[in-house]
């Protein structure tokens, strides 16, 4: 499953660089698939349809930082465990239960991302 940050943000910054997938944003920025993945121009998802990979993407939220579920692994193939929760100092980055997940739903979302 993909992790989400709560509302209990103090949009301290800390979790930004620990993510492998620049799945993490500040809040009222909008995203892109693109940004900083091997994803450029039209591509198939993973379940099926064609997204711009460099289209600007509406803000998941505007008053604390946000992590883009579809492009959240949970850090599997880069670390042991998700690295926004390892490092956020008031524990808000938590799994998102409405993005459950597999390990090798994780893993090809990762190849995927990489162009593994």
């Amino acid at each position: 499953m993909a992790i989400i940050i709560t509302d209990e943000c103090i949009n301290c910054d800390a979790c930004v660089a620990e993510c492998p997938n620049n799945a993490i944003y500040e809040p009222d920025q909008e995203w892109s698939y693109s940004d900083e993945t091997a994803l450029k121009g039209m591509v198939t998802s993973l379940d099926g349809n064609e997204i711009d990979a460099d289209a600007e993407n509406e803000p998941v939220s505007d008053e604390f930082y946000f992590i883009v579920p579809d492009k959240c692994t949970e850090c599997k193939g880069f670390h042991d465990e998700p690295q926004c929760a390892s490092v956020c100092p008031v524990d808000c980055c938590v799994p998102d239960e409405d993005h459950v997940e597999t390990d090798e739903e994780l893993l090809n979302k990762k190849a995927w991302l990489h162009d593994e």
